[in-house]
């Protein structure tokens, strides 16, 4: 059993930072992929960024290309997301997955083990 617990989120003007963590458990977490997602309200969960096991390979969506930066540190069994330059629609609650295999990475259906989420609100 594999335990995802996300934190970082908060309350953020626009154009200012946050950096969300993923702590994982229960897993080899340095043999498998990583993602990032984002769910606003009424909304679909949309992807966000992805890395792989080795964090030497990232994709991201175009929505936050050049903003968010995703890593990892297999040491501490935890992955990052670095966002910079928060806008309104960045405004959701934000989830990490776990990934095994080579799946599409920007389907939800691709991950198996989702953490709960942290809420992050970015304020006009």
């Amino acid at each position: 059993q594999v335990q995802l617990v996300e934190s970082g989120g908060g309350l953020v003007q626009a154009g200012g930072s946050l950096r969300l963590s993923c702590a994982a458990s229960g897993s080899s977490f340095s043999n498998y992929a990583m993602g990032w997602f984002r769910q606003a309200p009424g909304k679909e969960r949309e992807f966000v960024a992805t890395i792989n096991w080795s964090g030497s390979s990232t994709y991201y969506a175009d929505s936050v290309k050049g903003r968010f930066t995703i890593s990892r540190d297999n040491a501490k069994n935890t992955v990052y997301l670095q966002m910079n330059s928060l806008k309104g629609d960045d405004t959701a609650v934000y989830y990490c997955g776990i990934r095994y295999g080579s799946a599409s990475y920007y389907l939800t259906s691709s991950y198996t083990y989702w953490g709960r989420g942290t809420q992050v609100t970015v304020s006009s």
